[in-house]
């Protein structure tokens, strides 16, 4: 049998779990492992992914940006902008 050890976590947090259960009779352990595998990627960025993730940062930082208002109207499909501002 494996090791085991306790770990503890406020109600709230075991809440948090209980909702993250894929089925009741998945265990904390199996909640716990799977949140924490899904936390590393396994498909490092290309360069690139990198180039363009930089380039935007960088017409962030010079202003080069549009609403989502603009774009819409300029693609003449401004019906959902007058109804999310009702």
């Amino acid at each position: 049998m494996a090791e085991v050890t306790t770990v503890r976590v406020r109600a709230e947090t075991k809440a948090l779990l209980d909702d993250l259960k894929r089925t009741p009779r998945e265990t904390y352990d199996d909640v716990v492992r799977r949140l924490a595998e899904s936390a590393y990627d396994d498909e490092p960025m290309t360069p690139e992914e990198i180039e363009a993730m930089e380039e935007g940062i960088a017409d962030l930082k010079a202003g080069r940006v549009r609403t989502l208002d603009e774009i819409m109207k300029e693609s003449g499909d401004d019906t959902i902008i007058r109804t999310r501002k009702l």
